[in-house]
């Protein structure tokens, strides 16, 4: 075998995928770790930086055991990892601290005081991001105030993607996606000082890394990791963008089209419009992100949900635990094969289910820390499968409550996720949004788009509108109409569902209070009959 070879990986929150592709597209192989993070009750969800590293080295060994000749085959690699976040290290590049992930939920207080200075709309203007304890940014102010002693340890701050680049070329740089989007400028693609000073960090502008295009620029892979990985040492490296906007790329977010969207239903949901810089639409709310992709004056205007499937990973727990209670195993994973019986067995529209399951909040189309989940209308004669119908129809109106908030419409949705394999829940989330859809039958679409800016950087494709041709837009699906009578009864739930999403914020805090208050126990008097 001699034909050439691009390794992307994709580093995510839980597992890390090394994936191999021909210089044509074709998805070769794939080897993937299981990585863990540890989450505490103060909100705090971590990592290990060393832990990350060897589970990435432990994936392209993997990977090099499927693959004949892998160590002459692969000609580049390219990196892409979890957004957000802040991964610190020290003048000798050992980690300080376990790394700080966006799943992390300390640093609320510091959204709120950041929120409410007078310079944060001039902040988001030039970012196009709203602030929300997931950002480094905000991670990064929250320890100048409350965890100096981290920041003097620190040299750089980088977000996983860069740690592993780091390790890989031993070059400390950031991409121009993570730096724009919370310490810059989307339509520059750099760093703003005026940013920077809004979010109090300019006496620790130096931990910030020098910004990089993996599109443009590539280091080569050291001998030490080359000795790790099994790869050549020499071969030139990617630092691609972050994953959220590597996986649309990959899935089809942007192809030459006007009016398509894009969204990629994992644990979280990721609601993307490609668009150019300069119709990008900035809301009121000051929420969102806009995201640059690696292709000249274009940039993703995005709405994330901090639990997308999570929601329904949820409900199948809780099926499974009772299923256990009475000696009747069966899994979560097992249980997905039920989902779409259970789907088309309850009627649409009956309940309200605003999906905010993750311990974290919301973050997109609003941020609130304190946002839970709930049901509304629930009678009697409601079984599981209307739960189940409820929980997808749920995600279908936080979907639709993200890209009303973009401006614009979208005519084709484009979508990616395990969980749209649910004819009906594909049905559901077209008539959601009012647009026709199509999937990606890109299996890989985060480490592919990784690849993809690879194979522009050593000249395999001249443009990344070039690769794209080859890439993506072969992959993807027929069009699947929307349901028009569906859409019709969505418009309906969407009006209640947003109606009662504005006065939940009050509720929500009473019950944070209420959980953080010590639970008084008081001795009944049985001779009471109050």
């Amino acid at each position: 075998m001699t034909h050439n070879l691009i390794v992307g990986i994709d580093a995510g929150t839980s597992v890390v995928k090394a994936v191999a592709f021909s210089l044509d597209g074709k998805q070769v192989a794939v080897a993937s770790v299981r990585n863990t993070y540890s989450a505490g009750l103060d909100g705090s969800a971590t990592q290990s930086l060393s832990q990350t590293w060897e589970d990435c080295v432990a994936a392209l060994k993997d990977l090099g055991e499927k693959i004949e000749d892998f160590h002459r085959r692969v000609i580049a690699l390219a990196v892409t990892g979890q957004g957000d976040g802040t991964w610190l290290i020290d003048d000798g590049g050992l980690p300080v601290c376990d790394a700080w992930l966006w799943l992390d939920g300390r640093s609320s207080p510091t959204v709120d005081i950041l929120s409410a200075q007078a310079s944060e709309r001039q902040r988001f203007e030039k970012t196009g991001t709203g602030l929300n304890t997931c950002q480094q940014g905000v991670q990064l102010a929250h320890m100048a105030s409350h965890y100096p002693h981290l920041l003097e340890k620190a040299k750089t701050a980088f977000h996983c993607k860069d740690w592993l680049y780091f390790n890989l070329t031993t070059v400390r740089a950031t991409d121009p996606s993570e730096a724009s989007f919370t310490f810059g400028n989307f339509r520059t693609r750099q760093y703003d000082d005026q940013v920077i000073d809004s979010l109090g960090l300019s006496d620790y502008r130096d931990l910030l890394p020098e910004i990089i295009d993996g599109c443009e620029t590539t280091h080569p892979l050291s001998k030490e990791a080359a000795d790790l990985t099994g790869l050549k040492a020499g071969i030139p490296v990617s630092l691609a963008y972050v994953d959220m906007v590597m996986t649309a790329l990959g899935a089809g977010v942007h192809t030459g089209q006007d009016n398509v969207a894009c969204s990629v239903i994992g644990s979280t949901g990721v609601h993307m419009r490609s668009v150019s810089s300069n119709d990008v639409c900035l809301n009121e709310q000051c929420t969102g992100y806009v995201i640059a992709l690696p292709i000249p004056g274009r940039v993703t205007q995005v709405q994330t949900n901090m639990a997308s499937a999570l929601n329904l990973d949820w409900l199948l727990n809780v099926a499974s635990d009772l299923l256990k209670d009475f000696g009747c195993e069966s899994s979560p994973h097992r249980l997905v094969n039920k989902v779409e019986d259970w789907l088309q067995q309850a009627e649409e529209g009956q309940l309200l289910y605003h999906p905010y399951i993750s311990d974290a909040g919301e973050r997109g189309p609003f941020v609130n820390g304190r946002a839970r989940a709930g049901f509304t209308g629930l009678t009697y004669h409601h079984r599981f499968p209307d739960l189940v119908r409820a929980v997808v129809e749920g995600l279908g109106m936080a979907m639709r409550d993200c890209y009303e908030v973009m401006g614009g419409t979208t005519q084709e949705l484009r979508l990616s996720g395990g969980a749209v394999r649910s004819a009906t829940l594909r049905k559901i989330l077209s008539a959601s949004i009012g647009a026709d859809v199509r999937v990606s039958g890109r299996e890989e679409a985060g480490a592919a788009g990784a690849a993809m800016m690879a194979a522009v950087a050593i000249g395999q494709y001249q443009t990344m509108d070039d690769c794209i041709a080859e890439w993506v837009t072969p992959l993807l699906g027929q069009v699947e109409k929307t349901d028009r009578a569906l859409c019709d009864r969505y418009d309906v739930l969407f009006n209640a569902f947003y109606q009662q999403r504005l006065t939940l914020p009050d509720t929500w805090l009473a019950m944070e209070q209420l959980r953080e208050q010590p639970a008084k126990h008081f001795q009944v008097d049985p001779s009471d009959k109050s």
